[in-house]
């Protein structure tokens, strides 16, 4: 089966077999491995990722019905040469680690920060709960955004 989707913005299609995730089209097919593949069950979010506006465990999807979708993957929010405000937050305050829960992380915040900018801290810490990090603490990562937000203030 062939499925077209856009994947960070460009029109995208992949051979698949019904059994496939979008994650492993995303990462085997498409050649996008941002989203990690750690508990393949929905539990970690180290494989979020932007689907038709929401935010999705990319694991859990199966990839025929991301037929037609747009897609954003943590390599769609910004390059090496221009990151994304939250990809640079990141680096610049220490919450990036191992790396492995990394990509998730970055496209929860940006999903969030995108849809409310003025999100509270509650806010964050929510719509972080889907996401595990065994490196952080969590502390880096809340210290990121808060730098980023007062940077955009």
């Amino acid at each position: 089966m062939i499925i077209t989707l856009t994947v960070n913005g460009q029109p995208r299609t992949a051979e698949i077999a019904g059994w496939e995730s979008l994650l492993w089209v995303l990462r085997e097919r498409l050649g996008l491995p941002g989203a990690k593949d750690a508990c393949l069950q929905g539990e970690c979010g180290s494989c979020s990722v932007v689907l038709d506006g929401e935010l999705v465990c990319s694991c859990l999807v199966m990839a025929a019905d991301a037929e037609g979708a747009r897609v954003t993957t943590a390599e769609g929010l910004g390059t090496i040469e221009q990151p994304h405000p939250v990809q640079q937050a990141f680096v610049d305050h220490g919450a990036v680690q191992c790396g492995y829960c990394t990509p998730g992380l970055v496209v929860a915040v940006a999903h969030l920060l995108e849809r409310h900018p003025d999100a509270s801290d509650d806010d964050l810490r929510e719509a972080l709960s889907g996401n595990l990090c065994r490196c952080t603490g969590y502390g880096s990562v809340l210290r990121a955004v808060a730098a980023l937000r007062k940077e955009q203030a």
